[in-house]
């Protein structure tokens, strides 16, 4: 079993200033490119333009997102064109068919082969078989394995889920703790798990979560989980920190009055000043974008678009919170379930978001 020294030791790779810092020591670049919902065809471009032209450093990818390999072609002309592997902080993340301790080392591997972390101007004798920077747990909810594959849905006649009710959320992580041991990722981590669940795995962990990653944005601020990740060395990241195009009370996040008002006297955007607030305290943000345009403006920490909102900004910004999921309602896919509108994975009992117990956040 790795030591938490040793830990330390491994993960302390340096990216630069405007980081946030694990409890490694190592540094979360507070910028990434998302690139969730980016379509084949477009996702490689926008790579080379977030990487090789707009400064990026922190990529976020995972594999039910399906371009893992596409992103791959585009890391490949990174490396090529003298970017070094260490330079780029790269994410992906564990799926739900993958969850049985005795697959998750395949499906790590997968991922970084379809990246081609294990290019070879993308190793070193240290990482002879390639890395992740961070590899999360994508939800807590399991499926059943498909052979082959590490990202399945697998469904049921009706087109329900095929759940795995077996696995148990620490016989998983005990699983990606040896993904440490193997070289294969620094820092393994957390994804749209609650808070309950948060302090089980860090209760129970030889080798404790580096980061958080859930839903935030304005209308949902996430200050209560926020708090409690702080309080354990849990970095966060938030994505959909533009509320995914979501209206609340008829304004969506990059349309909003109060933020669109404070960026006007710095001639920033809504968007920037959602994104800057969020460095501001701390947060990690993942904005996709496959527009050249918007690729930089979301870069909001380099020195062109950077910016310092006052203690009044923070407060106005505060005050939009509304407790209100943007992506999905509730997070996740939505389902028509005895006449109403329902989360899909809602009937596994590691769903993680229960509006009904007010003690789990």
């Amino acid at each position: 079993m790795i030591t938490d020294r040793e830990h330390r030791s491994f993960s302390n790779t340096r990216i630069g200033s405007n980081a946030a810092e694990l409890y490694t020591g190592a540094q979360m670049p507070y910028v990434g490119l998302g690139t969730w919902k980016a379509a084949p065809g477009e996702v490689e471009k926008a790579i080379g333009t977030a990487v090789r032209d707009a400064g990026y450093r922190h990529l976020d990818c995972a594999a039910c997102y399906g371009n893992e390999a596409e992103i791959g072609v585009a890391l490949v002309e990174c490396w090529t064109s003298g970017l070094s592997r260490e330079e780029i902080f790269i994410t992906s993340k564990l799926w739900n068919s993958n969850h049985e301790p005795e697959n998750v080392e395949a499906a790590c591997r997968q991922t970084i082969t379809e990246l081609q972390l294990n290019h070879t101007d993308a190793t070193s004798k240290e990482h002879p078989d390639g890395y992740l920077d961070l590899y999360l747990v994508h939800w807590p909810q399991a499926f059943e394995f498909v052979e082959g594959s590490n990202r399945a849905f697998p469904r049921n006649e009706d087109q329900s889920m095929r759940y795995d009710l077996e696995t148990s959320l620490l016989d998983t992580w005990r699983a990606m703790e040896k993904l440490v041991e193997l070289g294969l990722c620094k820092h393994i981590c957390l994804s749209n798990f609650n808070s309950q669940q948060i302090i089980s795995i860090c209760d129970n962990a030889q080798i404790q979560p580096a980061v958080l990653q859930v839903e935030s944005h304005p209308y949902f601020q996430q200050e209560p989980l926020f708090t409690l990740c702080k309080s354990k060395n849990i970095v966060c990241t938030a994505y959909s920190p533009l509320g995914s195009g979501a209206s609340f009370g008829g304004n969506t996040v990059v349309s909003n009055p109060v933020l669109a008002g404070i960026g006007a006297a710095s001639n920033r955007s809504a968007a920037q000043v959602a994104l800057s607030w969020q460095v501001e305290r701390g947060i990690v943000v993942i904005p996709k974008s496959v527009k050249e345009e918007r690729i930089y403006q979301n870069n909001v920490c380099v020195e062109e678009f950077g910016m310092k909102l006052s203690d009044a900004d923070m407060a106005n910004i505060r005050a939009l919170d509304e407790n209100t999921r943007g992506a999905n309602g509730w997070g996740g896919p939505m389902v028509e379930r005895n006449g109403s509108t329902r989360p899909r994975d809602e009937l596994h009992p590691n769903y993680p978001f229960n509006k009904d117990d007010p003690t789990v956040f």
